[in-house]
């Protein structure tokens, strides 16, 4: 893992492609994978402002991505998953206090149920002054986990109960646990939505798909610098796009916009290795044997990366 942090960083700039960082908890320590405190928050805020980086709303990235702008390098966008309570009780007054806009993507089931960790409809509504509410789905289910008519039913019901309790209609949808298909992202696709966010990590440049945007993590004390160093590299992937139910990644078929001679590619749990280079073409056979559920493979050229997150589909052929 170190070795490809290296390679990605021996060609790094100023400025990189614009951003989307994603959050969930805030001081909360019970809950140290998916929690940052306002300590560190602070510090993100602050590097955001001393070094230049605008934190604009979700919304203009979108605009201008589906008007064909150029997207500024220095534009930085913060999202938070999962309407967790602490965000309301602690977050909040830091994000008023920077005067940053934000986009609260909406769990909206734990909210109706009124689970104890998360924000009331109320406390939804206040929070809506100050940043957009958009949607998170009705159950946080796995996605790729469940047949076409049960994910159609989770659209369909959070949908119409987030409409129902905001009176306001989503435009932006992100997968709960970043994880998706093919199949998953057409049905999610179908909906309508001007933008589809994932989870992992990444850059957007005027040539990404509104519809399959990256998000980086900051959670605990993250490689915000680092995570800013990356650009978007433009690329199609062919092979692989899910992960089999035997958990074979057996090759990979990438073509990258690129002139470069030499690339890498990143695999969990296999880590990194050189690869040569022909039109772009990021072409390997890998045989690897994948034992957990989702699987991050990134291609790279210097400090341009492209990525998939990798989750099994059941009833994907």
């Amino acid at each position: 893992m170190k070795s490809f942090w290296l390679v990605l960083c021996l060609s790094v700039m100023v400025w990189a492609d614009a951003h989307i960082f994603i959050y969930h908890r805030f001081n909360d320590s019970r809950y140290p994978t998916t929690n940052t405190t306002l300590e560190e928050l602070r510090k993100e805020f602050d590097y955001f402002k001393k070094n230049g980086y605008k934190v604009i709303p979700l919304e203009k990235l979108v605009n201008a991505l589906h008007n064909k702008e150029t997207i500024p390098d220095n534009w930085v966008v913060l999202t938070i998953d999962d309407n967790y309570k602490s965000f309301y009780e602690h977050g909040l007054a830091l994000f008023k206090e920077y005067n940053y806009p934000f986009s609260m993507f909406v769990y909206v089931g734990a909210t109706e149920q009124k689970y104890g960790d998360f924000m009331s409809w109320n406390q939804l509504k206040e929070i809506a002054k100050y940043g957009s509410l958009e949607f998170h789905s009705m159950n946080h289910p796995h996605m790729t986990e469940l047949n076409d008519e049960a994910l159609k039913k989770d659209f369909d019901e959070g949908l119409a109960l987030f409409e129902k309790r905001l009176g306001i209609k989503p435009r932006y949808f992100s997968y709960p646990f970043g994880e998706f298909s093919p199949r998953v992202k057409n049905i999610a696709t179908s909906y309508g939505f001007q933008a589809i966010l994932n989870q992992t990590m990444g850059a957007v440049a005027s040539f990404s798909d509104p519809l399959d945007l990256d998000r980086s993590a900051l959670v605990g004390k993250s490689d915000l610098g680092g995570f800013l160093k990356y650009k978007a590299l433009e690329t199609t992937w062919f092979e692989p796009t899910f992960l089999g139910e035997d958990g074979k990644l057996t090759s990979l078929h990438v073509k990258a916009q690129t002139n470069a001679t030499k690339g890498g590619i990143y695999i969990s749990e296999h880590g990194y290795q050189e690869v040569s280079l022909s039109d772009g073409i990021f072409k390997a056979e890998l045989n690897k044997i994948l034992t957990k559920e989702r699987t991050r493979v990134i291609v790279s050229v210097g400090n341009k990366i492209s990525t998939k997150l990798l989750v099994k589909d059941k009833f994907s052929k």
